[in-house]
């Protein structure tokens, strides 16, 4: 019999900062971009649309009226998810049945004054100024004693359930830590108190030795496909040294962060020569007020799209009910988004 090898035989990949497995089933599609290509019409936006809500001078929803912003701005979503002012409470039933209150604030951060941008199709300088208010924003709102988690994030896409194309991400910050990032605060810290070591800073200069699965790096950060990656072209963009949290990073690395984000999109959008749909977010650590030598910071982009700009991944069945599962692997979509170009197809 043949000996084992990623590339031909199903596997399971353990993720070791969640804990859980990913099903890996390579000979289902070795190469899975020689598919079918489709183009899809891309509709051009105006720099200003008088209808838009996120556009300077604009009214919203609500009847407020927006500044007249020149770069990134941030007010508190009109619809927001979580409200700050809410009686306290909870409910439980037989042990089985509970339910609690959940203080939060949700922040809305547009990107640019220009309506027919994305990530990608702005200058890094722009970028950085993102980044600035994150920052921004996370010590602030972390700064208040009833929050204990910020995530920032972007859904960019219709597919992605954004339902505004002007470019902008969110930021939710709340009472408790969410699952996802509760269960990589509880394997982080089982790492670190076994090994006196940060995991992922330990996983990156593996990456870094060999070389499988980097897409690029810059002074300060690296971009991989992770070991353990669920959806087609799933990537992180991790920081070289140990940074717990945004407000760590000096004036260099905010902009190395924002060419890193720009650089990843751009090959996002060439890879099927479309606004390429994705979520991202940035997991950091907890603002409760103590110390996380544990936690690193780290940037995922979790993009849908397998074959071409409309053929998905979906994620149901088997995955749904059982485990998730992937047909490439790690390697091979490292691979593919290595070898494009980091000038945007539009030019």
């Amino acid at each position: 019999m043949a000996n084992f090898n990623f590339e031909d035989h199903p596997h399971r990949r353990y993720n070791p900062l969640t804990g859980e497995w990913v099903q890996v089933s390579p000979h289902r599609a070795k190469r899975p971009w020689q598919g079918q290509v489709e183009k899809i019409e891309e509709v051009k936006r105006p720099e200003h649309d008088e209808s838009c809500y996120l556009c300077a001078r604009n009214t919203r929803a609500n009847g407020e009226v927006n500044p007249d912003y020149q770069d990134v701005w941030s007010f508190d979503n009109d619809f927001a998810a979580l409200l700050e002012d809410i009686p306290t409470g909870s409910y439980e039933k037989g042990g089985l049945l509970k339910a609690e209150s959940e203080r939060g604030i949700c922040k809305v951060i547009v990107f640019s004054p220009r309506h027919d941008l994305t990530i990608p199709e702005m200058e890094v300088n722009e970028i950085s100024k993102v980044v600035d208010l994150w920052a921004k924003e996370y010590e602030e709102l972390g700064a208040k004693d009833f929050i204990n988690h910020v995530q920032i994030f972007e859904n960019k896409g219709s597919v992605m359930g954004c339902s505004n194309p002007h470019p902008h991400g969110q930021i939710w910050a709340q009472e408790t830590l969410p699952d996802l990032p509760a269960k990589k605060q509880e394997n982080q810290l089982k790492y670190f108190e076994s090994k006196n070591s940060n995991l992922l800073v330990d996983y990156v200069r593996m990456e870094l030795d060999m070389q499988e699965r980097i897409i690029f790096e810059n002074e300060h950060f690296v971009a991989l496909v992770p070991f353990w990656a669920i959806w087609p072209f799933e990537a992180m963009i991790l920081p070289k040294r140990q940074i717990s949290n945004i407000t760590e990073m000096t004036a260099a690395e905010r902009v190395a962060f924002a060419d890193a984000y720009k650089r990843m999109t751009v090959r996002y959008d060439n890879l099927f020569e479309c606004s390429f749909p994705y979520s991202a977010g940035i997991h950091q650590a907890p603002t409760d007020g103590k110390d996380h030598p544990e936690w690193q910071l780290h940037m995922t982009f979790l993009p849908p799209l397998l074959r071409s700009a409309t053929v998905k991944k979906f994620m149901v069945g088997y995955e749904l009910l059982a485990n998730a599962q992937r047909d490439i692997t790690a390697e091979g979509a490292a691979n593919r988004l290595r070898a494009l170009s980091e000038t945007h197809y539009k030019g």
